[in-house]
């Protein structure tokens, strides 16, 4: 069987296309410098491992074995994981931005031997067809147009680096006021569909961080319409096709406005992202509906994406056994013959037909209401509520016999900092012990496995970690460390964040635009050094790091830290309010700072009831931190958020802002009053 230099490659993905006839390298020194030698242009591939059009552009193309040896004679040709190299990816689908008007994966890049792009696109054909040229027809013009014009394959690529480099310029810094979340709240509920939630048309993705800006707008202006809106979109989420209903967890995004049909693969992102809405959800309207789709979620993660040693897989494919899908779906004769006599109460509840709602069979989703089924059975809700988890659970261990779909192993450290904060705010809310082991088990994985000193590294696999971290793994980690800490205020949790924060502001921080590079100072050198200021599918690390930087200024009251994230969401707030879309964790941060952070802090946790009733509110501009102990407390005692603040023997509340503190509170009513 044939094999690449991908054979030594420790990122699923590359492992993938390791068997391919074309001859792959990763991005690396040889691969680079034989380019150069040989004065042979690059084709670069950037895409992930449950990427679904990746599979079709490797079957049809890199597995040809007469279009292998023509890329192979003309081209050196590089496979990069995008989860791997957030950076690589960046610059080229920014490129690829400018050029087509779109991005996405597979992202196909043709590059001069200094790694300047000159032709791009994402998924080709091998053949032409509909007037497009195919992959086949793409490589042998490029390949002459190298040898016979190579000074216009040279001025494309200058005039793309030209662009590229004006895309990397912030706009002019903006005062930080309430007319920011105003506009923006208005022009993002403009996109809002209103008949199923979420924004825009289909495909529709989760887009979990705008969900907690309209929740923080309608607690602001005591507008319910932007709550309303809000919740909306995480009933019809959460009773869709994304949802699994019997395993839990989300799915990558809907391929129709009404959230049936997923495209299946599942990313660890989502599954920290989204529940943490759910958390938010429920802490403002106390219903249990929103707790289950959180603790679902999390229970999920923690039963099929968790390694041994403490640390989160990356994604499930969307295939198994080459077919979409097929580990999620049922054909109703299936469910009959597994659960008997009640299979008629659950194929009433999950949408279950003989013609089914997908290609012949049975995505499973939500369109009654328990009270509905109780009432057509003649049951109590109760009962009925009982049968359904009776049932889930028997189809959940059926289907976990069947093939599964493919898991990208690999271990990332940003990913999994997302993963600590869902825990640490799940925890908050059901007060699950499971919770927050899982956050302190996740924390010691990367901190014996991914960080030396105060440097990250970015991936782990096979006992091995490797790629200098980026800025969103410093951010996401920093961020995950003071979650963590306000449940368990471990002074080592609160001492490490400081560090990284220093570390990130010493290493990635570009004073003359306000904002954070991608990469730090020592990294190596590609044709920009990219930076992003974007949310999306991911919060940017700059929004992160604003939300950082302000946390870590009101613990420690290091005004370099306030500076910072001031400058950036100075420069980034008008874009915010104009296209909050892609800005809704920096329209947080901006809501936080405009606010000012509550600080809160729960002296002796002994009396539940008051503990119990702060967690359950709904404070998004709070710090609050919950001491357990007098020697807990003492620990503390050089940050400014502590000083001055006494261990009491029945559980006392400072609630302060601006500066200004209460006395210690010991009551829910006195609690209430200054908050």
């Amino acid at each position: 069987m044939t094999k690449n230099n991908l054979i030594h490659e420790s990122s699923p993905y590359l492992l993938q296309h390791a068997h391919n006839p074309v001859n792959w390298y990763a991005w690396n020194d040889e691969a680079l410098q034989k380019a150069k030698d040989e004065n042979k242009p690059i084709f670069l591939s950037i895409g992930y491992s449950s990427c679904h059009w990746c599979h079709v552009m490797a079957h049809e193309s890199f597995e040809n074995e007469e279009l292998a040896e023509f890329m192979n004679e003309n081209f050196v040709n590089i496979k990069v994981d995008r989860e791997e190299r957030p950076d690589i990816d960046d610059i080229y689908q920014k490129v690829c931005q400018i050029a087509t008007g779109q991005g996405g994966w597979p992202l196909s890049i043709f590059l001069t031997p200094d790694q300047k792009p000159f032709y791009v696109g994402t998924y080709f054909p091998i053949f032409d067809s509909h007037g497009r040229p195919g992959f086949g027809s793409i490589t042998r013009q490029l390949a002459q147009a190298w040898k016979e014009k190579p000074q216009d394959i040279e001025k494309t690529a200058e005039n793309f680096l030209d662009a590229l480099q004006k895309t990397e310029k912030v706009s002019t810094a903006s005062d930080l006021d309430r007319s920011i979340l105003d506009e923006a709240a208005m022009n993002l509920f403009q996109l809002g569909d209103y008949s199923y939630g979420g924004f825009g048309s289909a495909p529709k993705f989760p887009n979990a961080a705008n969900i907690s800006f309209l929740f923080r707008y309608a607690k602001l202006t005591g507008l319910s319409k932007f709550n309303e809106f809000a919740l909306k979109t995480l009933n019809k989420m959460a009773k869709g096709g994304i949802f699994d209903q019997i395993g839990g967890g989300f799915h990558r995004y809907s391929t129709d406005a009404k959230w049936l049909v997923p495209h299946f693969e599942k990313m660890l992102y989502d599954n920290a992202l989204i529940p943490v809405n759910y958390a938010e959800a429920f802490q403002i309207t106390k219903d249990p509906f929103y707790l289950d789709v959180l603790t679902k979620t999390l229970d999920f993660v923690l039963r099929d994406m968790a390694s041994d040693n403490g640390g989160f897989y990356s994604a499930y494919d969307a295939d198994s056994e080459g077919i979409e899908g097929k580990f999620y779906v049922w054909k109703k004769s299936e469910i009959k013959d597994i659960l008997g006599d009640d299979a008629e109460l659950f194929c009433l509840f999950y949408d279950v037909t003989d013609g089914g709602n997908w290609e012949g069979n049975n995505i499973l989703c939500n369109n009654v209401n328990v009270s509905t089924v109780a009432f057509n059975f003649g049951i109590s809700e109760n009962k009925v509520r009982e049968i359904l988890r009776s049932c889930e659970k028997k189809l959940l261990d059926v289907r976990s016999k069947r093939v599964w779909p493919g898991l990208d192993d690999k271990i990332l450290t940003s990913w999994n900092a997302l993963m600590i904060t869902a825990f640490a705010k799940g925890y908050r809310v059901t007060n699950d012990p499971r919770y927050l082991d899982a956050c302190t088990n996740c924390i010691s994985f990367i901190e014996k496995n991914l960080l030396s000193d105060e440097q990250l590294l970015r991936t782990f696999k096979n006992g091995n970690a490797k790629i200098d971290g980026y800025l969103e793994d410093y951010a996401y980690f920093t961020n995950a460390l003071l979650d963590v800490f306000e449940v368990k205020p471990d002074s080592k949790y609160l001492n490490l964040a400081k560090k990284l924060g220093l570390h990130l502001v010493s290493h990635f921080w570009d004073e003359s635009s306000g904002s954070f590079y991608m990469t730090s100072d020592t990294h190596e050198q590609l044709i920009i050094r990219p930076k992003n200021n974007y949310d999306l599918s991911l919060p940017s690390g700059n929004s992160v790091s604003a939300f950082v930087m302000l946390r870590l200024f009101h613990l420690t009251h290091e005004h370099k830290f306030l500076e910072i994230s001031t400058k950036i969401m100075e420069s980034q707030a008008q874009m915010a309010a104009e296209n909050p879309f892609g800005f809704g964790y920096l329209l947080n941060t901006i809501h936080t700072y405009l606010q000012k952070p509550v600080e809160i802090t729960i002296i002796n946790d002994e009396n539940s009831d008051i503990c119990k009733s702060l967690d359950a509110k709904f404070i998004p501009e709070s710090i609050m931190v919950k001491i357990h102990d007098k020697t807990q407390l003492e620990s503390l005692s050089e940050f400014p958020f502590f000083k001055g603040k006494e261990f009491e023997e029945k559980t006392s509340v400072f609630v302060c802002k601006d500066f200004t503190c209460s006395l210690p509170l010991h009551t829910i009513d006195e609690i209430e009053s200054n908050l």
